[in-house]
């Protein structure tokens, strides 16, 4: 009877431990989504620089790709201006230094000083570089 308790609890102890180990990458990632987030609403251009690698490739849900000189300058100059952004069913996959982000995104905009709404379906591609997350790749689909 006892060994069997240890062995159910050496195996609990063995699943916690990967299961953190996943969470850690899967926090970093979510934590980097936020700051994406929060610097698309603030225009902050050195914080959308930070974020995005530079190789980056932004998919519109309108078929426009940027590269991330044309998305930084679009937020930062207010051209394409989000008042705010609500992020929800947000799933999270880590592979080695790849994340697969996908998510609904509901915002409140003002482009060119016009006030709109917009929901989407969002796919983002991060990369781990070092001890961070950048943006890789990005694709929206509008939700009807």
């Amino acid at each position: 009877m006892r060994i069997k308790l240890m062995s159910l609890l050496f195996m609990v102890n063995l699943i916690t431990m990967t299961v953190t180990a996943q969470s850690k990458d899967e926090a970093a990632v979510a934590a980097a989504v936020e700051t994406l987030r929060q610097a698309m609403v603030s225009g902050e251009k050195a914080s959308l620089e930070k974020i995005a690698d530079d190789k980056l490739s932004y998919g519109h849900s309108g078929g426009k790709i940027e590269d991330k000189a044309a998305f930084v300058e679009a937020i930062a100059s207010g051209k394409s201006d989000f008042v705010s952004i609500d992020l929800t069913e947000q799933t999270i996959t880590v592979s080695g230094d790849v994340a697969v982000v996908r998510h609904k995104l509901a915002a409140q905009t003002n482009d060119g000083g016009n006030p709109g709404s917009v929901k989407l379906a969002i796919l983002t591609v991060w990369k781990k570089q070092g001890k961070e997350w950048k943006l890789l790749a990005r694709q929206a689909v509008k939700l009807v």
